[in-house]
């Protein structure tokens, strides 16, 4: 062996990359033919050391233990004197062996060498050196180990960052959360825990937060995007809290704000705002679920007592799932108007449930929900009415009023068009859930990866068992997930401003970003939460380490303020109708075929689909690319299919039925498009430059994870080749390594309050 290598000192660095490329007894062929291809690439290379390396590399004569063993103490020898400063890969053990050679130095220290034995290690997917400790020397074994625990950056200023521009009001929570009086505890009986999360309830309006998005004259400060950030910090304390508070604050009091005028400002706001008046927002019914406009709750107005009769025409049409049914005197009831014989569509109605001394009003029937799978500390029921009369006022009349003679008057005059004006109000909701979610599933992530740099399982012969969090098979399961906590924060931030700052004439772009954002984001929320419950092995499942409660909780998420299925059908509708408002007063349909066709058939400067090497596939300008290549194709794709399928005769709605999988798919593409060109924004528009070194390794785990989980649809289009694929997934690996070196800070930089994390497997 020495003497091969003394007369053919070039093949030296190749030694590193061709043993963990056997390590698991298998040279797969891409690998065989990437080195191939980059050896071929290197000019000054003898015959003979060619051929030595493509011995050495043939799957069908893998290399005997023996010189296995030869290699490792060549390699052990060179690693002695890698630079002990900084991270190194199996790259830079592979130039360090270049110095053996003769002239090897001179001949590899180049961009191209390097370009090349980087590419070979891209192709054998990532390398922590650390997984193959057994090729180091004994001093570089513990290097490798002390300089992969050194943080990479800022904690607090990431946390600075991350808390952005409302840090005041969550370091504020953060505060309150301190708190004796918010001590979690696990309470399993729903009267004393919904007890507990009224009691919340009042100390938190007690503080001004439940007010703070209504008018400064009810005691607010007429802010939002405060009220957002008060909900999303509640996801890191109790759901049930969160989820009353928005009820009582955000959909109750919002319903008034929204649909009301001054006159019930007024007489309720302020009220609401301080808990004095506490309510609830019935809406749906058994009957109809999601189908809001088709509700059988009806109002009719009697001219002679000048009052709205509010009636449950059948068992079905009860309000079912209503939060604070059991504490709430006051409903917004959302019902068929009725008024001189004429239908004017749903409207909401402020009904008094019961009086000041909580016995419930005549005609009204309010049944407990029971024990559900999470959630119990909120008081959910059903609620019926046999014709309870309210006063006219008591008609939020915004967008729609009746005089005394029962005449209707609104500035929309279509049904349609009032009802989707109504419904565009109460946006907020699908705005501050996810939020509430994703602190919920930072919170996972941070116990998670906390036990996981904790816990040892397994390891070499003789030496200390391995952090849980240096499995490959571990970092998989969470690296893609901080990164897309990662994502989501920046996207929620640019949906929040978006919304704040939105006008009239925005609301329908505000409302299908929101209803794709909800959905997604609550997707990831449950299936984060999940595999982070799964990667805590048993212990993840004792309630006393918060996956019980935090899975039972936010599950729900997925369905209430829209469920998340039908919410991505209207996303799809909605980027329909934006597709043909683009080719407005032209032959649309003959003008969208022909241009379908050409974008699917273009080719973007930003994307080859057999590119494979690393500056590409780390290339932001292709991850936008990319994603919007597949949500466009995927629109015009369907903008077709319905059109074929109506000129052959089927109805409109069959048309939507028939492709309703598709519609849902393409919600998700638009989803993740908005998404990395957000979060790619967010890592542009970062000052500090360890911290957008960091986030870009994120961004890029985001893209190239999301677009690994679509390769199919890539590759049944054309768009990607197999090697490309392969390619991508070996960078995925790469990243998962490379981040999991700051996952610890990652999750410290969320800010998570530690009495929050009390989970005993994460301390």
């Amino acid at each position: 062996m020495k003497d091969i290598l003394q007369n053919h000192p070039n093949v030296l660095p190749f030694l590193p990359m061709l043993y963990v490329g056997w390590a698991d007894q298998a040279m797969i062929p891409s690998e065989v033919d990437l080195i191939h291809k980059r050896m071929n690439e290197i000019e000054w290379l003898t015959k003979d050391e060619r051929d030595l390396i493509v011995k050495w590399s043939d799957p069908a004569t893998p290399p005997s233990p023996e010189l296995l063993a030869e290699w490792v103490a060549l390699i052990r020898e060179a690693s002695e004197k890698m630079d002990a400063q900084s991270r190194q890969s199996l790259a830079d053990l592979s130039l360090q062996m270049a110095e053996r050679g003769v002239n090897g130095a001179s001949v590899w220290d180049t961009p191209e060498a390097r370009t090349a034995i980087t590419d070979i290690e891209t192709a054998l997917g990532y390398v922590n050196l650390k997984d193959h400790r057994n090729i180091l020397s004994d001093a570089q074994r513990q290097k490798v180990i002390e300089l992969d625990a050194e943080s990479s950056f800022d904690v607090e200023a990431m946390a600075k960052l991350l808390d952005g521009e409302y840090v005041d009001i969550k370091n504020k929570m953060r505060q309150i959360f301190a708190d004796p009086a918010f001590q979690l505890r696990i309470i399993k009986n729903k009267e004393e825990y919904r007890e507990q999360t009224l009691q919340w309830t009042k100390l938190m309006a007690a503080q001004g937060l439940g007010a703070i998005s209504y008018p400064e004259a009810n005691g607010g400060k007429d802010d939002i995007a405060l009220y957002a950030s008060v909900f999303e910090m509640m996801g890191y304390h109790d759901i049930s809290l969160c989820i009353k508070f928005g009820v009582q604050f955000g959909l109750f009091g919002g319903s008034i704000l929204g649909l009301g005028t001054q006159k019930h400002y007024d007489k309720y706001l302020t009220r609401v705002g301080t808990m004095d008046l506490p309510g609830c927002f019935a809406m749906t019914e058994t009957g109809h679920g999601s189908n809001v406009r088709q509700l059988e709750t009806t109002a009719t107005y009697d001219r002679e007592q000048d009052m709205f009769i509010i009636h449950t025409p059948n068992e079905q049409a009860g309000k079912e799932y209503i939060g604070n049914a059991l504490h709430g005197r006051m409903a917004t009831v959302f019902a068929q108007l009725h008024t001189n014989g004429e239908e004017h569509g749903v409207h909401a109605f402020l009904v008094q449930l019961r009086n000041e001394n909580d016995e419930l009003m005549p005609g009204v029937r309010i049944e407990d929900c029971g024990y559900k799978v999470g959630l119990n500390g909120v008081d959910n029921g059903r609620i019926w009415f046999d014709n309870v009369r309210i006063p006219r006022e008591n008609l939020l009349n915004r967008f729609g009023d009746v005089d005394g003679q029962g005449n209707y008057d609104s500035s929309i005059g279509s049904i349609s068009r009032r009802f989707f004006t109504m419904l565009g109000t109460l946006v907020g909701g699908r705005v501050c859930v996810p939020m509430a979610g994703l602190s919920a599933s930072k919170k996972g992530l941070a116990i998670a990866v906390k036990h996981a740099l904790k816990r040892r399982q397994f390891g070499p012969e003789n030496e200390q068992e391995t952090l849980l969090l240096d499995y490959p098979s571990h970092q998989r399961r969470l690296m893609p997930l901080l990164a897309n906590a990662y994502a989501l924060d920046a996207t929620h931030k640019f949906l929040l401003k978006r919304f704040a700052n939105s006008a009239e004439e925005d609301i329908r772009e505000v409302e299908t970003l929101a209803a794709a954002l909800k959905s997604y984001s609550t997707w990831n929320t449950t299936h984060t939460l999940q595999m982070c419950r799964e990667a805590c092995g048993g212990k993840g499942y004792l309630a006393e380490n918060q996956y019980a409660d935090l899975k039972a909780d936010t599950d729900i998420f997925t369905t209430f303020e829209g469920d998340n299925t039908v919410l991505m059908q209207l996303v799809a509708k909605g980027l329909l109708t934006e597709l043909k408002e683009e080719f407005e007063n032209t032959n649309f349909w003959g003008l969208f075929k022909t241009f379908s066709q050409q974008f699917v058939d273009s080719v973007s400067p930003f994307n080859d689909s057999g590119n494979t090497d690393e500056a590409h596939l780390l290339d932001t300008c292709f991850h936008i690319e990319i994603f919007k290549k597949r949500e466009r194709t995927m629109v015009m794709g369907l903008g077709q299919d319905i059109r074929r399928l109506i000129k052959m005769g089927m109805a409109g709605y069959d048309a939507f039925i028939r492709n309703q999988n598709t519609m849902i798919a393409l919600g998700h593409a638009f989803a993740e498009r908005i998404i990395i060109e957000q979060f790619a924004q967010f890592v542009e528009d970062c000052e500090d430059l360890e911290l957008q070194n960091i986030l870009k390794k994120l961004c890029d785990l985001y893209a190239l994870h999301t677009i690994e989980k679509h390769k199919g649809w890539y590759l049944e289009n054309g768009y990607m080749k197999g090697d490309k694929t392969q390619a991508i997934s070996r960078m995925v690996d790469k990243l998962c390594g490379e981040i999991r070196s700051d996952a610890s800070d990652l999750v410290d930089a969320f800010n998570i309050p530690p009495h929050l994390l009390m989970a005993p497997i994460a301390l």
